[in-house]
């Protein structure tokens, strides 16, 4: 076959020259990590085009996904347009969002690039690819790469290059942790003092404007930065995780415990007891019923012996009435949306929770080293009512931003629902097994 040469008229810069489009050639996956404007969508989508003309699968197909339908659209569209706008007989859908190239069999349709949302898992389950760049990745469902993307690419050994600006400790950041230990994986990080991309001058105006939260992670891509309206700053988050405290610290302060009983099907049901200044490892309930979450709750409690056990009360009413019905006490019921004790501060008991949880992993709290946890306490955000009393986001909210329901923190977070306190004959003897704390409160 007759072999054509196609100049795309695309300049790369200087280190997608020098390093990243050739590593791109020798490595089936990567994670960029690079500052805002160092020109990663033009990289990738120059990248895409340049596989898709030299792929010699039948029918090879590609996709540049976005956070959002919409938002690949914006950011991503005219750039293929343009690029591609020299070959011959190239294909524009403006509707369904793809081009398509000439084949290079006769009867075969060509290689087509698609744009697509990480917002609609659905229209991607059932495609193949023999390549995926997944832009803005902070920002995708958490579970969408291992429930739906990486089988996608697997019958035709397809490739996945993962990039975008840190967003907090999220899927990016334990994917790019995971990916640097990986000799399958390139990985690279280029800050705005490293690239040059921008006029220093710009730079400088931009630090202007910005918060420090925001040139930390915007501009030298720290993924220990958080927003400025997040509850739970990434930063104590990640000290809490890497704490060591042993059981004998607290072996005289009171277990509490936190049961969050799981909403819908795919959610998980939590329990967490925390004793002191360290919270144990969870126990985590998938696809129980109430009367199973409550056996797995009550083995939980005649072992550990609880002072007190806080049970989400949305869906919890029968893990709680069954629980009481085998004699168990200190079993309280909270609902989230109900009045909070500083009810002139918090507009319910979910946020005074939420607040509570973060003034104790700032005074020298103790958490497992989960990352689930991790990505659910630090992105829960919050805003002020019209009576300038403290409310969070509603919990849908934040599912939609780590791709799951934030079950672990609102289990951790229960054990903080009422003040629970010693007795000094506990403290001397170390026995709390009949000692009843809403005596005490």
């Amino acid at each position: 076959m007759e072999t054509t040469e196609i100049e795309l008229y695309y300049e790369p810069r200087p280190l997608w020259n020098d390093v990243i489009h050739p590593a791109l050639e020798r490595y089936r996956f990567a994670v960029i990590v690079a500052h805002r404007r160092y020109g990663k969508t033009v990289g990738m989508v120059n990248e895409l085009i340049r596989k898709a003309v030299n792929c010699d699968k039948p029918s090879p197909q590609y996709v540049y996904l976005a956070p959002f339908r919409n938002q690949a659209k914006r950011i991503a569209w005219n750039y293929l347009k343009h690029y591609t706008a020299q070959i011959p007989q190239m294909k524009v859908n403006e509707s369904e969002l793809y081009v398509e190239f000439p084949s290079q069999v006769k009867d075969r349709v060509g290689a087509r690039i698609y744009l697509m949302g990480a917002d609609n898992p659905n229209a991607l389950r059932g495609m193949y690819f023999d390549g995926i760049v997944l832009d803005e990745y902070a920002q995708h469902p958490a579970n969408l790469w291992g429930e739906v993307l990486r089988s996608s690419i697997a019958e035709r050994g397809g490739f996945a290059y993962i990039i975008g600006t840190p967003r907090g400790q999220n899927q990016f950041y334990e994917t790019y942790q995971k990916a640097v230990n990986n000799p399958e994986w390139f990985t690279c990080v280029y800050r705005v003092d490293e690239t040059n991309v921008l006029p220093e001058a710009e730079v400088e105006s931009m630090k202007r404007d910005m918060t420090d939260i925001e040139i930390r992670q915007e501009l030298y891509c720290d993924f220990t930065a958080s927003s400025g309206n997040v509850v739970i700053p990434i930063d104590v988050v990640t000290e809490a995780a890497h704490r060591k405290i042993i059981g004998s610290d607290v072996r005289y302060e009171p277990i509490v415990m936190g049961v969050d009983v799981a909403r819908y099907g795919c959610d998980r049901s939590v329990i967490f007891w925390r004793q002191g200044r360290l919270l144990n490892e969870p126990v985590i309930c998938i696809g129980l019923d109430n009367m199973e979450v409550a056996a797995r709750a009550a083995s939980v409690i005649a072992k550990i012996k609880p002072c007190t056990v806080f049970i989400d009360a949305g869906q919890g009413t029968g893990v709680i009435d069954r629980l009481r019905a085998l004699g168990f006490q200190g079993i309280i019921e909270v609902p989230f949306g109900s009045k909070a004790q500083d009810d002139r501060r918090y507009e319910n008991i979910r946020a005074e929770m939420y607040f509570k949880a973060r003034d104790w992993l700032m005074s020298g709290g103790a958490i497992p080293n989960n990352t689930d946890l991790k990505a659910e306490l630090t992105a829960t955000e919050y805003k002020f009512s019209r009576a300038g009393r403290i409310m969070l986001e509603p919990k849908e909210e934040t599912k939609k931003k780590i791709g799951k329901s934030p079950d672990l923190a609102d289990a951790f977070v229960l054990t903080f629902a009422l003040p629970v306190t010693t007795k000094p004959e506990v403290r001397r003897t170390g026995k709390a097994r009949d000692y009843d704390p809403l005596k005490h409160i």
